[in-house]
C-alpha cells in the first residue's frame, strides 16, 4: 500500500515531504508493535527502553544523564521512569562512591527477567519489521536515516 493511499492524501508538495511523512508513518507504525510487546509484560516502551540501556551498563550502573544521552525517544523525566521502575523492583539506584551528589541506577534480576520475557516479542517486531529486506536493503536504509539525523 502506498503512502498516499495509507494517509489519504493526494499529493506531496515534494519528494522531501514524501519522505519525511513515510518515514514518520512507518516509525509511528513501529514504535505502535514494541509498546504492544511491552504492555504485554506490564512496562511501557520507555521503560523498556531505559532497561535495555541499564542491562547494558557497566555493573556498577548509570548515572540518570547517561541513560538520558542513551535514550531513543528522549524522555522529559528519566528520574519519574527511573522511580517507577523501582517501586517495580526492576532497579536500584545508589550513591556514587566518588561523589555522593550521583545516583547510579543499575538494572535488578528482576529487570533482567523482564527483559529476557520480553525480548521474544521485541525480536518478533525486528523480524516483521525486516522481512521483506535483505541485508543490503537493510544496511542502505539504516546508513540513509543516520545521513538524516543531526549532527
Amino acid at each position: 500500500m502506498s503512502i498516499q493511499s495509507r494517509i489519504a492524501q493526494r499529493r506531496f508538495e515534494s519528494p522531501a515531504q514524501r519522505a519525511m511523512v513515510t518515514m514518520m508513518v512507518a516509525a509511528a507504525h513501529l514504535i505502535r508493535d514494541l509498546e504492544a510487546v511491552c504492555a504485554e509484560h506490564g512496562i511501557t516502551h520507555d521503560q523498556y527502553n531505559v532497561l535495555r540501556i541499564l542491562r547494558g551498563a557497566p555493573p556498577e550502573g548509570h548515572p540518570r544523564y547517561a541513560i538520558a544521552e542513551r535514550l531513543i525517544d528522549r524522555a522529559p523525566d528519566v528520574t519519574r521512569l527511573l522511580d517507577r521502575l523501582g517501586r517495580d523492583g526492576l532497579v536500584e539506584r545508589a550513591r556514587s562512591d566518588e561523589d555522593r551528589r550521583v545516583s547510579l541506577s543499575r538494572i535488578t534480576a528482576r529487570g533482567r527477567a523482564r527483559l529476557e520475557a520480553i525480548d521474544p516479542g521485541i525480536l518478533a517486531v525486528h523480524e516483521r519489521f525486516a522481512s521483506d529486506l535483505d541485508a543490503d536493503e537493510l544496511g542502505r536504509l539504516a546508513a540513509l536515516c543516520e545521513r538524516v539525523l543531526p549532527g
